[in-house]
């Protein structure tokens, strides 16, 4: 046989996996199956159709370890099973999708299409910081099957690569299974393969503190198996006096439960006392499951007084993967808090092995929660506009959080993550009921759009069709999908607003017969303060701006303030006149009138023609200096201009000394750059403070959001230096603002 891809050590081993492989499917194989199956195995070792993947590991041996792995974490399937195994035949057209349908059946055939989809991406090299993972996911979201053949199969990938010399793709791997995996085995109940995955991606990426955890657990192992033990002894021995049958066992945490719980509660593990959990798992009929879960609770917490706050029925309202049981925690012996699980043997096979179990049991292939959150996953992945890490992280926020169990008026009971407003369920309703949610009616009280509900509540959504999503929204929503609505709407106003604004203002240059250029335009929006174009055509669109106003100010950006490059730069003084008030250009200001506050020059000198320079927008007040630019005006700017060192260094002898004189009533336009976190209401309070000023108009703002910070730009009419510091000094008191500075 050509099999030299099989090591001396692989080719010893693989009968007897095979074999392993073949007995634990035996229950639910058909006749003929485990002698085709061999045969075609065979037969692609043979054409030497399995090859080893990015670690060296051997396709056909993972893929027999997987197999058997899933088959011990989970109920076996057929489809499931085979498909695992006929994949990467497939995948090197050793075998055909037609071929698969003929003789294993339609269903072990999309299996196998939807498993290789997901093998090419990872051939592509596709991760958690790469575009293509949306469409692993989507290929996810398919056939919930592929989500568990191949959560099972990195789970044997990592077992695999324990001190593997690849260190970066090790933390890779381990990386996606913080992201990813065990997530979304947690929404799956699949909880044992979630526990592992989480130590595994922890020992990956920080081998260091899971060595630590483990050698210290183990130390402390002697001390805490004697302390199960005595608080096992008595509630044994009250539950058999009730005439329950059952098995109680105590379990310690996993790894990275430790170190989280280490993280979050800021103390060392000597003083992590829910170390471990009692399980209680009761032997009882269905028709008595709930009042002998019941019965068992009221023993241990007439025994050990329990903690209400940490209460937890599963029960009564299972989990929306199924998962069903009683958590409660009680001050055992010393006054330790000890965690105990109360639950049937049904509900804790559920609980070890997940969905899968829960279909086999019920003998259904889906529930209603479980679609729908598929269903709300699809819809993420094909709307989102956020990067792939952005839209992971905010999927494991939705699977790691906790539930609130809400109702509509006819009695329709909802799971929402706990935090959820009432923005939250109209968009878990319906796109349109969210996008024209104005509040709800809880409990037979109106609320406003971000109250947050609580398990128990009856929300009746209140509508009207002039409301539409705003980005306050984004602050208080906690669901990924309504964010991702939200988002997408936003973006969808913001590009016709956009588009609108560049029709008007080509429209109004083409009246001006003004040619706009593209690069000077760029150039310009980035003098504006405006982070994209969409954003500042958006401006025009809604009339934040005035095209007419923004043409004359292009305008001037656009003309040269300096002589060209290379230009004459010798010529003396005396070669610039300075031009009578009789030359003046009506667009241009005049020195010396009576009203006038600038003195140029000698005060003899009067009737200057003199414009602002936009370089740095000079106010009453500044220090300034007067440049004499090469159409005899005189232009003023800052002595801290960021062009004043190169004036001064290239044109000495047409600087010219100008001063504030008397008194101002004038406006003129300042810029102020702001910076904070981003909470709702913020931008509100800045324009209310401004508005309060009696002689400061706003005249624009554009404002920015990443990452929970906000930054912006606001220009304003003052009259004076003074009036501007007074204005930045209130702003400063605003509380989230973290920085405000006048702009160059």
């Amino acid at each position: 046989m050509e099999n030299d891809f099989l090591t001396p050590r692989e080719r010893a081993e693989l009968p007897a996996l095979v074999g392993r492989v073949l007995r634990a499917y035996g229950p639910v194989l058909e006749p003929a199956d485990s002698a085709r199956l061999r045969q075609t195995l065979t037969a692609g070792i043979e054409g030497g159709y399995y090859g080893r993947n990015h670690f060296g590991l051997n396709g056909l041996i993972h893929n027999l370890q997987t197999a058997e792995l899933m088959a011990s974490a989970l109920s076996p399937d057929r489809s499931m099973g085979v498909a695992l195994l006929l994949a990467p035949l497939a995948g090197a057209e050793f075998l055909t999708l037609e071929d698969i349908e003929r003789d294993w059946g339609a269903d072990v055939a999309k299996l196998v299409n939807g498993l290789n989809k997901v093998n090419g991406l990872y051939d592509r090299g596709a991760s958690v910081q790469d575009e293509n993972f949306r469409n692993l996911l989507l290929t996810f979201a398919q056939d919930i099957r592929v989500i568990i053949t191949v959560i099972v199969e990195r789970l044997q990938l990592m077992r695999a690569i324990n001190h593997h010399p690849d260190e970066e793709g090790v933390r890779r791997v381990a990386a996606e299974a913080r992201y990813l995996y065990a997530p979304l085995a947690h929404r799956l109940g699949l909880y044992a393969i979630k526990g592992e995955l989480e130590d595994l991606s922890l020992k990956y990426s920080n081998r260091e503190v899971f060595t630590r955890i483990a050698h210290d657990l183990n130390e402390r192992k002697a001390a805490r198996d004697a302390y199960i033990a005595d608080f096992i002894a008595p509630v044994k021995a009250r539950l058999e006096a009730a005439g329950l049958k059952f098995d109680i066992k105590g379990r310690t945490k996993s790894i990275s439960s430790i170190w989280n719980k280490i993280q979050k509660q800021h103390n060392d593990l000597d003083h992590i006392y829910d170390l471990f959990a009692i399980r209680i798992i009761i032997d009882t009929p269905p028709e008595r499951e709930k009042a002998d879960c019941w019965l068992a609770y009221s023993v241990v917490t007439d025994m050990y007084r329990p903690n209400p706050a940490r209460m937890k029925d599963w029960i009564s309202i299972p989990k929306t993967n199924g998962y069903e049981s009683l958590h409660i925690t009680v001050a055992g012996p010393q006054e330790r808090w000890v965690e105990v699980q109360i639950r049937t043997r049904r509900m804790d096979l559920i609980a070890e092995k997940g969905l899968a179990a829960h279909w086999r049991y019920k003998g259904i292939k889906g529930e209603n929660g479980l679609d729908q959150w598929m269903n709300n996953v699809r819809d993420i992945l094909e709307t989102a506009d956020s990067g792939p890490l952005e839209l992971m992280k905010n999927m494991s926020m939705d699977i790691y959080s906790d539930e609130v169990f809400v109702f509509t008026p006819r009695g329709d009971l909802h799971r929402l993550p706990k935090g959820a407003t009432v923005l939250d369920f109209a968009f878990s309703i319906h796109t349109k009921l969210g996008c024209q949610c104005t509040g709800g009616r809880i409990n037979g009280k109106n609320r406003k759009i971000n109250h947050r509900l609580q398990s128990g509540d009856t929300v009746e959504i209140n509508t009207s069709a002039q409301q539409s999503p705003t980005r306050d929204w984004l602050q208080f929503v906690v669901t990924s999908k309504a964010r991702t609505k939200i988002r997408q709407v936003l973006n969808e106003a913001q590009n016709r607003h956009a588009a609108l604004g560049r029709e008007t203002l080509d429209r109004r240059a083409k009246n001006r017969k003004l040619d706009i250029d593209e690069p000077t335009l760029m150039r310009f929006i980035k003098k504006m303060g405006y982070k994209t174009v969409t954003d500042f055509f958006a401006a025009i669109g809604v009339d934040e701006l005035d095209a007419n106003r923004v043409l004359e100010q292009y305008a001037e950006f656009a003309a040269p303030d300096e002589a060209p490059a290379g230009a004459d730069t010798s010529r003396s003084a005396e070669n610039f006149v300075l031009p009578s008030e009789a030359e003046g250009d009506s667009g241009r200001r005049s020195s010396g009138s009576s009203s006038d506050v600038l003195v140029i020059g000698s005060s003899k000198l009067k009737g200057m023609n003199y414009k602002l320079a936009r370089c740095c927008n000079p106010i009453y007040g500044d220090d300034v200096f007067g440049f004499i630019s090469s159409d005899g005006v005189v232009k003023i700017h800052r002595t801290d201009c960021p062009n004043a060192a190169n004036i001064r260094e290239r044109y000495p002898y047409r600087i010219i000394e100008t001063r504030w004189s008397g008194s101002n009533d004038s406006a003129f336009p300042a810029t102020i750059s702001v910076m904070g976190v981003d909470d709702i209401g913020i931008v509100t309070n800045i324009t209310s403070i401004i508005n309060k000023e009696r002689d400061i108009q706003l005249r624009n703002i554009a404002i920015d959001s990443n990452d929970g910070l906000f930054r912006g730009t606001l220009t304003v009419g003052v009259n004076s230096t003074s009036a501007l510091t007074a204005l930045i000094r209130k702003i400063k008191t605003i509380k989230g603002v973290k920085n405000v500075e006048r702009s160059k």
